[in-house]
């Protein structure tokens, strides 16, 4: 089975940093993206950062471009997302996510996946 595990989610000033974990159990990295996505209260889901197994390309929301930077330690089976100049706007409830259907990080950013983990909160403060 499938397992996504997110961490690292909390309360941060305006232009701090945060580290988000995204801890995979069920399958390996090889030949898949993943991703983190996240939810703003009154918005709909979107993706923000993806990278794939396949090629090694990752894809990134136009807003967060240059700030955050997604990672992985494959022998871990785990993926980061590096968050840096945190705006209030980065507000929202992030998610690790995958579909086994997408090898590309653009394709999986741009759709609903279908296996995700539980949310973590980040909340950055003006």
């Amino acid at each position: 089975e499938v397992q996504l595990q997110a961490s690292g989610g909390g309360l941060v000033q305006a232009g701090g940093s945060l580290r988000l974990s995204c801890a995979a159990s069920g399958f390996t990295f090889d030949g898949y993206a993943i991703g983190w996505f996240r939810q703003a209260p009154g918005k709909e889901r979107e993706g923000v950062s993806c990278i794939s197994f396949s090629d090694g390309d990752t894809a990134y929301a136009n807003s967060v471009e240059g700030r955050f930077t997604i990672s992985s330690d494959n022998a871990k089976n785990t993926v980061y997302q590096q968050m840096n100049d945190l705006k209030p706007e980065d507000t929202a409830v992030y998610y690790c996510a995958t579909d086994l259907g997408h090898s590309s990080s653009y394709a999986l950013c741009h759709s609903l996946p279908t296996t995700w983990g539980q949310g973590t909160l980040v909340t950055v403060s003006s």
